[in-house]
Formats: structure tokens, sequence, C-alpha cells
């Protein structure tokens, strides 16, 4: 693709049609019939590169593809509305008829609600504003979640490009071997996730394993009493099951109870793991020592504002503003549910920090004073979006669900890398964290089962209530974002702090190396003719 290279080159040179060059992108991507033909997302972030090398803020960067995606989505409401009866007859809509069909199923599925999550799915995303138009959804509604849906959209497609952008102009020397790991990595955490999807099926109504599972219970007394008493009662037919078997007697929350079983199980073996023996503490140590390296102000400022979405306080803001939806909606028993999950997430977190007494890395200048096993950001943190994440699941199709649980990990995980990456948790202290708010988050769901009668729908009042989360967060973050980038300031020394690990380990730290692989600088329209 020489033209977008091209353009790249000539953005460069004229930084000044930056801001231009991102609305346009912006907007072209979300049109409904070029955004199906036009490579907007690579468009994007080759801009975006160039924006974060110093033509363009963040908070510009941002703004300027928000418009764009709000505008682009807007015109092509008006377009369904307006030509609904030609649309199918016009190219492209004409050559690829299936998009259209799947994006009228989408919408008819989901109603008002596949604005917010069409946005993010593949090649319905420009196609599903225009089928809003044409099976005319108010345009109020259509407005109000449109510009809901791009401000998630705008930082997802923005932010990655921008660092980049960004680190090559500042020049970070990255650890060696860094891309190797990175790569690895990702392709391990993406086949575990497959894995974990793909067990779910098995798990759910229809699978092998849950029919399997429903035939054992089904030849005693004692399971025929559990199943009926943590079936689902009013979510027999789970959509895409024709095997009555399957959902006799409800919907048994089988992932639920095994969730509960091995992240309890697995919360055990590291906890005696990492109290009784020196088997992981070389992990930790080579874990921490990589994050050490690269960090940069470019890296800061995003995972300071990450690791801020995960502090106590925070969720103490925006807890009641989740149980105060459910209890408005009438969802009482849900309400009581996430109240009691949030106050033994903290109860026991900080419980089990003072039992192991393990301590923090010294990395930090003014790190928290509690202890460090388990991470309280992890537990607090998957509590809370897995929780949400549980509710939003459960109004979807079971081969559909993967994308709720991947979206409400996404924060966590995020939160977690922040905490090791501002030197103030272990490695195992953030999957300490994430197993206790996973067997929190499967009681609470076991618990909840045989209440479970109502489907949760999305109405004004939840649209309230997510643009006041939205607003704390950013009134949150703005107050505190100061006060922790003085606490979270890396100690001068880092390679002498690493002995901290000796109160751990009484064994004397290796030396880290005294000269650091500097990274080759890269050029911007090296990058985009390597990836073009």
């Amino acid at each position: 693709m020489p033209d977008l290279h091209t353009l790249t080159l000539w953005l460069q040179a004229n930084p000044g049609w930056i801001s231009c060059a991102i609305f346009l992108i912006a907007f072209v991507e979300s049109l409904a019939l070029a955004g199906v033909i036009v490579p907007g997302v690579i468009m994007l972030f080759m801009v975006s590169i160039i924006a974060g090398g110093g033509a363009l803020s963040l908070a510009e960067s941002l703004l300027w593809a928000f418009l764009g995606a709000v505008g682009g989505d807007g015109l092509s409401f008006l377009i369904g509305h307006y030509f609904k009866s030609s649309i199918p007859r016009v190219w492209p809509m004409s050559r690829y008829p299936a998009l259209l069909h799947s994006g009228e199923e989408f919408f008819r599925r989901h109603g008002g609600k596949s604005i917010l999550i069409g946005r993010f799915v593949g090649p319905l995303r420009p196609v599903l504003p225009l089928v809003a138009g044409m099976l005319h959804m108010p345009a109020r509604r259509f407005l109000t979640f449109n510009i809901l849906s791009a401000v998630g959209w705008a930082p997802l497609y923005v932010i990655p490009g921008f660092l980049v952008g960004a680190s090559i102009n500042i020049d970070i020397p990255l650890p060696e071997h860094f891309m190797p790991i990175m790569i690895v990595s990702l392709a391990i955490a993406s086949g575990l996730f497959a894995l974990i999807v793909r067990l779910h099926w098995e798990i759910n109504p229809g699978g092998q394993l849950y029919l399997m599972t429903h035939q054992w219970l089904m030849r005693y007394h004692f399971g025929r009493r559990l199943w009926r008493a943590l079936a689902t009662p009013d979510k027999q037919e789970t959509e895409g099951h024709t095997n009555d078997k399957s959902t006799a007697g409800g919907e048994f929350p089988l992932s639920s109870f095994l969730l509960v079983l091995f992240s309890l199980l697995s919360f055990i073996i590291l906890s005696l793991i990492v109290l009784h023996t020196p088997w992981l503490k070389g992990l930790d140590t080579g874990i921490t020592n990589f994050f050490q390296l690269l960090r940069s102000p470019v890296l800061d400022y995003p995972l300071l504002g990450i690791t801020l979405l995960g502090d106590d306080r925070y969720l103490y803001w925006v807890m009641p503003l989740f149980i105060g939806l459910l209890a408005f909606r009438g969802f009482y028993a849900a309400a009581i549910h996430v109240a009691l999950a949030g106050i033994a997430t903290a109860l026991i977190t900080h419980g089990l920090k003072d039992a192991f007494a393990l301590v923090r890395p010294d990395l930090a200048l003014f790190p928290p004073k509690s202890f460090s096993f388990p991470s309280g950001h992890s537990s607090g943190s998957m509590v809370f979006w897995g929780l949400m994440g549980a509710f939003v699941a459960r109004e979807v199709s079971i081969r559909q669900r993967w994308v709720a649980y991947l979206a409400c990990a996404l924060p966590v995980a995020l939160i977690g890398v922040s905490r090791i990456y501002l030197g103030v948790h272990w490695f195992t202290d953030v999957i300490g964290g994430v197993l206790l708010g996973l067997i929190i988050c499967g009681v609470t769901r076991l618990s909840y089962s045989r209440f479970d009668k109502q489907h949760f729908s999305v109405d004004i009042s939840t649209l309230i209530a997510l643009s006041i989360w939205i607003l704390l967060s950013v009134v949150y973050v703005n107050r505190y974002f100061d006060a922790a980038q003085r606490a979270y300031q890396p100690k001068t020394n880092i390679t002498a702090t690493m002995a901290c690990h000796q109160l751990r380990d009484q064994s004397t730290l290796a030396t880290a190396p005294a000269e650091q692989v500097a990274s080759k600088t890269t050029t911007i329209p090296a990058i985009s003719k390597a990836i073009l």
C-alpha cells in the first residue's frame, strides 16, 4: 500500500494537518459505505504514531478521533433513515448482502445496546448505525449510544499508536529481548484465553461436560436437590440450544461452581508456594526487573491513571453506584449480593495481607504501607469488573459471552500490570489477587443464581449511571493523579533497591547488568513501510 506510506510521509512533513487527518480517518472508518472497504484501523494507527511523536497532544488526538467517530456513525444513521429502501441495491452493500443481513439480526437481537457493542465488533462496526436508521431507531436514543461508544472507541484505537510514536520520540531503551518476550507472552495469553473460551462452551447448557454433569447429578436425590436449589429459575431456554436435557430444571451454574473450585485450589497452592518455598522468587524478581527497565514518563502517565482505577478509595466511590443502580431497577437480591461481595473482598484481602505479612518491592518512593500478598488492587478490580461482566454475559447467548468476559478482563489485567510496573507488587501478588477475586465472584454468582429471575436491559437509568461512573472516574483520576505521581516515583538507584527481595529470600540477589542494551532508533517512515 504505497499510497498510505506516502500519506504518512506527507503528514510527518506537514504536522499541522494531523488533527484533520485523525478526524477524517475516524469519520470514514465509522461511515457505513466507506468503512467497509477502507483500512481505517491501520491508517488511524499510523497517524497516531505521528501524533505521539510530538505533532499533537494525546487529549487533542482523542478529541478529534471521538468527533470523527460520532460524525461518521451519525451520518450513517441519517443515510439509513432516509434511503432505507435503496441501500441494499447500492455498492458495496449490493456486493456484501450477508453483512447487512448480519447487522439487522444483531440489531434486532440486542436493540439499542447493539450500537454500543457493535462499535467494537469487526465488520459490523460501520453497518450497525446504518441498520439503526433503516429500522427507525429514535434519533435521541441513537445519539446517546453513539456518544457513549465513541468515548471508549477513541482511546482504544488512538492510544496504542500514540504511545509508539511517543516512545520513538524520546528513544526509550528497551530491555534485551523485549520483542520476543512480548510476542511469546501475547501468544501464550491468547492461547490460554482460547482454551478457556472453548472449555466455557463445554460447561454451559448444550456442552458435553454440562450434559454429563446433569446426567450424573440426576441419579442421586442430593444431586437433584442441588440442581433445583442453584439452577436459574426463568432462563431455562438458552438461545441456540435445542436439547431439552441441557436446560431441564433451569440453567445450572456449573461454570461458577468450577470457577470457585479451581480458583480456590490454585490460590491455596500459590499461597503455600509463596509462603514456604523459593520456587517463584526468581520469577518475581525477573519480571519486576523487566518492567523497571521500561520505566519512562511516557508509560508512567497512562499506567498511573490505570492504577488509580484499582484503588480501594475509587472502588468505594463506584461500587455504591453499581449497587444503587441494581436496587433502583428492582434487582434487590443482586444489589445485596454485590454489596456483600464488596465487603467480603475488602475484609478478606486485608486480613490475608496481615496474616501472610509479605513485604512489597522497595522500588517506589512512597509505596503503600500495607503488606504485599495478595494484591488488593487486583482482587478489588476483579470482583468489580467480574461481577459486571457476569451480569452482562447472562443477557447474551452462550457463544457470545466471551466478549463480555474479555472486555471485563482487560482492565483487570492492565491494573495488575500497572502495579508491577510501578514497583509496588510482585507478579505473584497480582495473580493471588486475581484468584481471590475470582473465588468471590464465583461464590457470589452461585448464591445469586437462584434469584436470577429477571432480564437486565439497558434503560435511561442505566445510561445515567454509566455517565456518572465515567464522570467519577475522570474526577477521581484528576484529583489524585499528582499525589500518585509523587508516591510512585521510582527511587534513584533502581539496581541497588532490588536488594529488597532479600526480605523474602535471604540469599543475595545477582547484581543487575550495568549496561542496558539500547534500542535502535526507528523512524516513523520505516515503521509504516514495515507494516504496509
